[in-house]
């Protein structure tokens, strides 16, 4: 018998047999206890923090803007867990590796409380639900670890199919109300059946885990991006076979210190001000939209952070005063408990002025360079990796040596486990052996950490901390120990949640005005009332001389003087009235209209001639009228030609008045 007929035959005997019946729906799941009373105290449970430069010129530029959002620290309320483990139980995983899983089942047992559901399901050539989603009571948990000690390996490996089966105990379950549902998915091996690209998880955060230098880490690595959140962790236990549970604890650890879901933040320029160049928010899904940029979180773990580099470019305003210039605001949203919940706009200011950028004084703030170089470090390990799969692995490690250059020049905590990240990477990209069994899962692991901003293990639990909570370093503790010790089922004590901060309102430069206007002097108010006064004045004087009018010789019509009055009058009112609303949009919208120095000298020419024909027009006409009373006396076409002039002489006022501030204007920009 030939070498892969004895394969064959050995599958075919260690495998279940073949059954064509549609699986039973998994719409079996336990119904959960109600949930536990709130805090007395309202927690505030996300805060957003701004970071980016306080100054900007008025010149175009380009601007970092840096958001972040933090989970709050205390747990004393949070989302109950459904978690399916799916686990594989193909023919390699026989042996210790089968032992050392089982252990770290019994862990996530042990540490779920009665509030969270536990399924398993396994999967080698098929793929079958171990046991319904079941709340993990002290009697259930027995009955789990029981399930869990039956296990034994055998097949070859269908990742699709424990995946889909995992996906499904989620889909069809019956009570979903306010529930955190998650999957944590192990195997060692690549798949020989199947292909687990092809399912989609949707808003299931699928958590993979890979076991030792055989598993197909780019493959495991693809199934946790294509969730939302999910995240691959390396686990080399070929050199340290407990590790499993130590890994295991990590995620376990942020599983059930889950604060809010559906979290996503939602940036929007003001477009007068500013456009958004790029988001950068790793491998979270962003949409655009009418209302902006909109960044998908998913679930955030107590005391997590996730930072969002926005890059602006704000547009040519030199004609405008140094001005407090409102460039973007912010919003976040979230659910807890089954409600959304959407947070208060906040708005991202910077101070534009004349003066020009210094090198020194306007750097982007610490917070904004350590993020950037944190992007770029991780840059750096996706470059070295493409250069190591192209067997070039001088260049790889080059670019790492180059990226350890680029973090001298930084102070900040994270630092120094960034150069110990990359310490670890130079080791394993020492030779192209190396490299394919540890160094591309570790490097993988690495990028996916950096990428959803949340703890991974590259090889070992303890060496990178990266994104760790004090949740993970407390449940890593407790993974180290004995697996006959008892382990406390939930950490969570009587916590009073965290008093919501009294946030500070963004500084402003003490040597400028708080929030000047832009474009214009302070009583811009001031001459939007002397241009609808002028608009009114007009309106009233030609009104009333062309409303002068007999039936002989003496109408105002038959004279040059009044017909040339009232077409000042009529061209001057028309003028004010635009004006007028020119301030009003300015007054409401007080960067709408974006005004050149060439628009202030026009203004004020305006001014100034019109001004000056309103009061050559007003003399004239009271002049004729003076000569036609002294000689004929007065009658009532008289009395509404004087009446007329004067409004047109108050009208001349409150033009000459405008001239002043339009001069003003002017004189303040040149």
């Amino acid at each position: 018998m030939s070498i892969d007929a004895q394969v064959l035959s050995w599958v075919r005997e260690r495998m279940p047999p073949f059954n064509d019946e549609p699986p039973p729906p998994f719409d079996d799941d336990q119904e959960p206890p109600p949930p536990k009373p709130g805090p007395a105290r309202p927690m505030q449970r996300v805060q957003l923090i701004k970071y980016h430069s306080l100054n900007a010129p008025l010149a175009p530029n380009d601007q970092k803007v840096v958001l972040e959002l933090k989970g709050a620290s205390s747990v004393a309320s949070r989302a109950p867990l459904d978690l399916v483990a799916v686990m594989d139980v193909s023919g390699s995983m026989s042996g210790s590796r089968l032992d050392s899983t089982k252990k770290a089942l019994r862990f996530i047992i042990r540490k779920l409380t009665d509030h969270d559901r536990l399924s398993i399901v396994k999967f080698d050539h098929f793929a079958a639900r171990v046991c319904a989603l079941r709340c993990a009571t002290e009697a259930a948990k027995a009955d789990l670890e029981a399930l869990v000690a039956k296990l034994d390996d055998r097949g070859l490996t269908n990742i699709q199919a424990g995946l889909e089966t995992g996906l499904s105990v989620l889909r069809e379950r019956k009570f979903t109300a306010g529930r955190a549902a998650n999957i944590m998915l192990m195997s060692d091996g690549g798949q020989n059946v199947g292909d687990a690209r092809n399912v989609d998880p949707g808003n299931v955060p699928v958590h993979t885990f890979g076991f030792g230098s055989g598993h197909d880490s780019t493959l495991m690595d693809a199934i946790a991006k294509k969730s939302l959140g999910g995240v691959y962790n390396f686990v080399d236990d070929d050199n340290k076979p407990n590790i499993l549970s130590e890994t295991f604890s990590q995620i376990l650890a942020g599983l059930v210190t889950i604060i809010v879901q559906d979290l996503q933040l939602t940036v929007t320029p003001f477009m007068d001000e500013a456009t958004i160049n790029k988001v950068d928010a790793g491998t979270y899904p962003t949409s655009t939209a009418t209302d902006g940029i909109t960044i998908q979180f998913g679930t955030l773990y107590s005391a997590e952070e996730r930072k969002v580099i926005v890059e602006l470019a704000l547009r040519d305003h030199t004609s405008f005063r140094p001005y407090s210039s409102d460039v973007a605001k912010v919003l976040y949203r979230f659910s807890f408990e089954g409600q959304q919940f959407t947070s208060n706009t906040e708005l991202v200011t910077i101070y534009r002025s004349r003066k020009a950028p210094d090198a020194a004084d306007d750097a982007p703030p610490p917070q904004v360079q350590a993020e950037v170089a944190r992007r770029r470090h991780a840059d750096s390990i996706k470059a070295a990796m493409e250069k190591a799969d192209r067997d070039n692995l001088e260049d790889a490690r080059n670019i790492l040596v180059e990226a350890l250059k680029a973090l001298e020049r930084l102070a900040d905590p994270m630092v120094d486990m960034l150069r110990k990240e990359l310490h670890k990477l130079l080791e394993l990209f020492k030779s192209k052996a190396i490299y394919e069994r540890q160094g591309r899962p570790a490097a993988i692991s690495s990028l996916a950490s950096h990428d959803r901003q949340r703890f991974t293990a590259r090889g070992d639990a303890e060496d990178i901390r990266i994104f760790a909570t004090q949740r993970m370093d407390t449940y890593l503790e407790q993974a180290k120990q004995d697996d006959d010790r008892p382990i406390p089922a939930d950490d969570v004590k009587a916590e009073e949640p965290e008093p919501e901060p009294d946030l500070e309102p963004e500084l402003v430069p003490q040597d400028v005005p708080a929030a000047p206007k832009p474009m214009a002097w302070e009583g811009r108010t001031l001459s939007m009332a002397l241009r609808a006064i002028a608009a009114v004045l007009s309106l009233l004087a030609f009104s009333i001389m062309a409303s002068a009018r007999t039936s002989g010789w003496n109408d105002s019509g038959h004279f040059e003087t009044y017909r040339y009055t009232i077409g000042v009058n009529v061209v001057v009112c028309f003028y004010s009235i635009v004006q007028a609303v020119a301030k009003i949009r300015r007054l409401v919208w007080p960067s709408s209209i974006s005004r050149s120095i060439s628009s202030y000298c026009c203004s004020l020419f305006l001014d100034q001639v019109l001004a000056y024909l309103l009061i050559s027009a007003s003399s004239a006409a009271a002049s004729r009228n003076h000569l036609w009373v002294s000689k004929l006396g007065t009658d009532r076409y008289n009395n509404k030609i004087n009446i007329a002039v004067w409004f047109s002489f108050l009208g001349f006022l409150a033009l000459s008045a405008n001239a002043l501030i339009s001069m003003a204007n002017l004189f303040s920009r040149i």
